[in-house]
């Protein structure tokens, strides 16, 4: 098999603050926190924040829960035990309340770092010491590399760098990213944080991302570098929609669609990445607030997937399940039914308001506190908060020298590299320098630096903007032809007058924060404002060949750039990050071979015209005309496809090996064995096998793929399946992928292991997984190969 960590290659060798975050109208969890945490001051804190400081309090020895010597659950239960009811309540809220006479300092746990170290959250900030981090592409754009070597590579960079801030006293060790919600509706402003539609490749970057967050070089696999946090728990993605709210949406989710599409990346974070927390989301599931349902905390999270941490509300929503959403008649009841379902913390200080008086009427015992706590507890210790002076510690000795490094910055321009995607190409890319003497650089995206990298974003390193990128290779002439990119007018005259005067022309354009955002959903897929007249006049004017590149997270509607002759190429590069402007330019002018392919459907206007957003069934409904969600389930017609990208280069694949019949065993008494059945259980006797991959119940496809063109290249390949149509099965789903890097003329075999029961099984009407019998269809690109399951 083609290893993923072979396809890595290359990859390891200032910003205005936030407007909002996670946030409640109704929040008394002051803004003001997040402007604080900004300032730059002379006599900021250059030391981190920890507990147990045995050596200028010697006193503190004598307590158990600074012995490290002792195992962590017993320090965690002696530290428990000396607190207070008060004490313990200030360890509820996302600021910890420091405890002076046990030296435990407060702490903010309150970080985020979804594609780096972020100024987001009152835990980290910037200053002269470190006025910046390595700000890597949004992740829909880091997805679209199918590379997970790259998602953890990401993740390791960005926990080593934040660890360098919390030496210096800048930054937490607790941080709330990644987001996995699937991003089921192209209009969901926030489906740039995610990794995209597809359950398999959120799962994959979930798991990931968090194991190079949290992974250590100890050989205490329970310890954490930095503690990870996937959210929003969940089918949550709907922020605001036509007056339609998060903070009051109740997702009507069917158990098939919940186990099916919504929960896998939570589950993989948990139980492949050995995730330090969850987070639960504002919305309602079912009637039921996320943050007080025990069936989805207690009863999922910690019962059936085993979290190793703790569960944390998104900032205020167990304020918000109190006022906005009327689920309980008052904050004691709110408090206590969070916690009794739970919860351990809550961001926000609901919790530090109200569960004193809640205990004291009875709504929830002091018990299930020390549970709450003891699990956050446990996460600080497995950090190494109470271990000490964290400099005489694994990673003591980082700074701000292990900040920015060239490395780093070079990591975040190979991710940009490697997710860019190739949409159009009529022959024209790539560019050549030796025959480009005036190239047209034109768009509101074109030289702009903030829109890069998206939203929970930290200060850069620094930033190279499109125009930059591409300056540095030829001679440009720019012009913004729109102020910003809601382009209410466009400047068309000054705009043609330039593409008719270049030998080329590259138009920037597409979205930015002020477009899809948190708390700002789209409601159609049309290029904001004049942009499509903008784009459309410079290709009728241009003189050279014109090429569009969309800076955007969701997709849009430009069947009229694919279908326009005038236009020659079309890129898609997502918020590419602070280096951007360098991985736009080198693959346009081919000094890197494109080779990202989109994580999400491109849809036509037509489908948000005829589908609310508030429809969360993912399958079609031919009684009402419902179109179905994603490549898995949509039939209808696309602008782009799940997985479209194009290269510089041809690859072709061949079927070296598969097989054609796979048989499973039953026992004697079997229902199956006497009538007749469409599907069998997932798990049984006769999946046992499949676990330890003998008996033939596991198999491998071996696919050789080909690079035909004249130069070298980087290709995804996709194992799909259609499976038969049983319990309403998708119509295609991904089973795996891998990367490969072929010379030219050049091939290699690249083996999928795929496991029975577990990979060709889908999730029936009522959420166990089911083995469909009968026929399976497995893809890769152009090859198809049927294969028959029997009993």
């Amino acid at each position: 098999m083609i290893s993923q960590e072979s396809i890595l290659f290359n990859t390891m060798g200032s910003s205005s603050p936030p407007t909002r975050r996670n946030r409640a109208p109704s929040s008394v969890f002051s803004l003001s926190l997040i402007f604080l945490c900004l300032l730059d001051s002379s006599n900021a804190q250059s030391t981190p924040v920890f507990a147990c400081d045995v050596a200028g309090n010697p006193s503190l020895a004598a307590y158990g829960f600074c012995n490290t010597a002792i195992k962590i659950e017993y320090r965690v239960a002696d530290l428990v035990a000396r607190l207070t009811l008060q004490e313990k309540i200030g360890v509820l809220t996302s600021k910890l309340h420091g405890v002076a006479r046990l030296g435990i300092p407060t702490y903010e746990w309150w970080s985020e770092a979804l594609h780096g170290v972020s100024y987001v959250g009152p835990g980290t900030r910037f200053s002269g010491q470190v006025p910046g981090a390595t700000s890597f592409p949004q992740v829909i754009l880091t997805a679209a590399s199918f590379n997970v070597s790259l998602f953890q590579a990401i993740g390791k960079v960005v926990s080593t760098e934040a660890r360098a801030m919390y030496n210096v006293g800048l930054a937490g060790l607790t941080y709330w990213s990644p987001n996995v919600n699937i991003f089921r509706d192209p209009r969901w402003g926030r489906g740039q944080e995610t990794p995209g539609e597809d359950p398999l490749l959120s799962s994959k970057y979930a798991s990931g991302y968090v194991k190079g967050l949290q992974e250590t070089d100890s050989s205490d696999a329970n310890r954490l570098k930095v503690a990870a946090c996937c959210k929003h728990y969940t089918a949550y993605d709907v922020d605001n929609w036509k007056g339609v709210e998060r903070y009051s949406f109740n997702a009507v989710v069917n158990q098939q669609d919940l186990d099916d599409t919504y929960q896998p990346p939570f589950k993989s974070c948990v139980v492949d990445g050995n995730v330090a927390s969850v987070m639960c989301s504002y919305n309602k599931v079912n009637g039921k607030p996320t943050c007080a349902d025990p069936d989805l905390l207690s009863g999922v999270i910690r019962g059936e997937w085993k979290l190793n941490g703790y569960i944390v509300s998104d900032c205020d929503s167990v304020d918000v399940l109190y006022k906005n959403q009327h689920y309980t008649k008052t904050p004691e009841e709110a408090a206590a039914i969070s916690i009794n379902a739970g919860l351990d913390l809550n961001c926000g200080y609901f919790l530090g308001d109200h569960t004193e008086a809640a205990v004291k009427a009875g709504l929830v015992k002091e018990a299930a506190i020390d549970k709450a706590i003891t699990n956050n507890f446990l996460t600080l210790m497995r950090l190494g908060f109470f271990d000490g002076d964290p400099k005489k510690q694994i990673y003591g000795g980082l700074g701000p020298k292990d900040v920015c490094t060239p490395a780093n910055q070079e990591l975040a321009a190979e991710a940009a590299r490697q997710g860019i995607v190739l949409l159009k190409n009529t022959g024209a890319l790539p560019l050549s320098p030796k025959t480009i003497k005036t190239l047209a650089v034109i768009g509101p995206n074109a030289n702009v630096t903030k829109t890069m990298i998206g939203n929970y974003e930290g200060t850069p390193c620094k930033y190279t903007t499109p125009l930059q990128g591409l300056a540095g290779t030829v001679h440009t002439t720019y012009l913004p032809g729109c102020s910003n990119v809601a382009c209410a007018v466009a400047d068309v005259a000054g705009s043609t007058k330039l593409a008719a005067a270049s030998d080329a022309t590259v138009l920037v354009i597409g979205a930015d924060q002020s477009i899809e955002a948190e708390s700002r959903d789209r409601v159609d897929l049309n290029l904001p404002g004049q942009q499509q007249e903008l784009v459309t006049q410079v290709a009728k004017a241009a003189k050279g060949p014109v090429f569009l590149v969309i800076m955007s997270g969701g997709g849009f509607d430009i069947t009229f750039a694919k279908n326009d002759a005038k236009i020659a190429g079309i890129l898609w590069v997502g918020y590419p990050g602070e280096a951007g402007g360098i991985a736009t330019a080198d693959v346009i002018f081919g000094r890197y071979n494109p080779s990202g392919r989109l994580p999400m459907t491109w849809y036509p206007q037509s489908y948000v015209e005829k589908v609310p957003m508030t429809n969360m069934n993912m399958r079609p409904d031919k009684s009402n005309g419902y179109p179905g969600r994603t490549y898995r389930f949509y039939t209808g017609e696309t602008v782009y496809a799940f997985g479209d990208g194009l290269s510089y280069t041809k690859f072709s694949h061949s079927l070296v090996k598969a097989p054609r019949l796979v048989s499973l065993s039953l026992e004697e008494n079997h229902v199956c064995r006497s009538s007749e059945c469409q599907s069998l259980n997932a798990i049984g006797p006769h999946c046992d096998n499949a676990v330890s991959g003998t008996g033939g119940k596991a198999f491998e496809v071996h696919i050789k793929v080909q690079n035909g063109g004249d130069r070298e290249g980087i290709h995804t390949v996709f194992l799909f399946t259609t499976p038969p149509a049983v319990h309403g099965s998708p119509r295609k789903h991904l089973l795996g992928f891998e990367k490969i890097r072929l010379g030219k003329m050049e091939e290699a075999v690249v083996k999928f292991k795929v496991d029975v029961c577990k990979d060709l099984s889908v999730v029936d009407e009522v959420g166990k997984r089911k083995i469909g019998l009968g026929q399976h269809l497995l893809h890769v690109g152009d090859v198809k190969h049927s294969l028959s399951i029997r009993i």
